[in-house]
């Protein structure tokens, strides 16, 4: 850290994402992208759009809002366009939350939660998960300030039902309360439906998980035209060409072919059913996944031993160095020969460990 770094900042713990290697190559199971292209269609929409670098991007998103509220059944009032979900997640945290508006969100849960509330200077607290990880919706009733719940979770891939975040809303309708939905469609409920009723709710989704765009940024909000607009000043204050024109025009090309996605989506899911009963069939426990990961642990190797010795197999996955959860890795589902490749390959770890 430099002299010249703002004090205001000098605890400022970082994000950490997952690795990216450049080099060596491994079979990539370790940031939950998607292992499917996006619809060749899109590729041919940013190669169109490449021609028009010299114009600065639509700075309302127009054309992609429109194609998305007709994907949501939203009104494009009810809609912003972000460069990447975790945009919007700070832009919530710069909106609704300040040194009397603190930020509740659990112990265990996406690790960006805890940098945004630090970096724009919130007060937090960390709810604890229950034993088995899992979320009691209870804890998060009457709060006094902004409420974030990625839902399903990361990285404990759990997934509270619709109803159970509407008990929530329910019991703090003077606070803001945001659903991080990430990985919604992976076999979760959306909460979108609920955004007419309550005016506190705000869900952010992605394009990076289920739409094979993680490289292209583009995420969203959807909520309330009133919370909408308190995010758009933050957002126009900021940077008003928050999404290029290619990621807008490539985001807009999916949605025209989002059965694909969809079934691209369902693919994962059948493949996670299958990963997760072979790991079981190891010895292998685990949450129950409705993300594009598992989240599993085995007893007779640390979390970090099988993270390490499937790494020097040529596989990448997540390990988190936290109490709570350093016997669990997290496990992004690729195809289905990347799956049985990981499987033959921690079977013969285990087996080398008897041995």
């Amino acid at each position: 850290m430099s002299r010249f770094f703002s004090d205001k900042y000098k605890d400022l713990v970082p994000y950490v994402p997952g690795e990216q290697p450049r080099g060596q190559k491994y079979i990539k199971l370790n940031t939950n992208e998607n292992p499917y292209p996006p619809p060749p269609e899109v590729t041919e929409a940013v190669r169109k759009e490449s021609e028009k670098l010299c114009l600065y991007s639509d700075t309302e998103c127009t054309e992609l809002r429109k194609a998305l509220a007709g994907r949501l059944n939203v009104s494009e009032d009810e809609l912003l366009m972000t460069n990447g979900s975790d945009e919007i997640l700070n832009f919530a945290f710069m909106a609704f939350c300040d040194k009397h508006t603190p930020a509740y969100f659990a112990d265990v849960t996406y690790g960006f939660y805890p940098v945004f509330a630090d970096i724009n200077q919130v007060p937090y607290e960390e709810i604890p998960l229950k034993d088995d990880l899992t979320i009691d919706i209870t804890d998060y009733f009457q709060k006094a300030g902004t409420i974030f719940i990625a839902n399903p979770n990361a990285p404990t891939a759990i997934a509270l039902r619709r109803n159970e975040i509407e008990e929530i809303l329910k019991q703090n309708l003077y606070n803001v309360v945001v659903v991080d939905e990430a990985y919604v469609d992976f076999g979760a409920e959306s909460c979108v439906p609920l955004i007419r009723e309550y005016d506190n709710l705000l869900v952010t989704q992605t394009f990076s998980k289920s739409r094979s765009m993680a490289g292209a940024r583009l995420g969203m909000g959807i909520g309330n035209p009133e919370l909408i607009r308190d995010l758009n000043t933050i957002k126009f204050s900021l940077n008003p060409y928050n999404v290029n024109s290619m990621t807008a025009a490539a985001g807009t090309a999916t949605l025209k072919h989002d059965e694909y996605n969809m079934k691209n989506c369902e693919l994962i899911m059948e493949t996670r059913s299958w990963s997760e009963r072979a790991l079981r069939e190891l010895g292998f426990e685990m949450t129950t996944s409705q993300t594009n990961f598992l989240f599993a642990r085995h007893p007779a190797i640390s979390g970090l031993d099988l993270y390490l010795e499937l790494k020097r197999k040529g596989f990448l996955i997540r390990h988190f160095n936290r109490e709570r959860i350093r016997d669990y890795n997290r496990i992004t589902i690729g195809t289905p020969e990347q799956m049985e490749k990981l499987v033959a390959a921690t079977k013969q770890i285990l087996a080398d460990r008897k041995a």
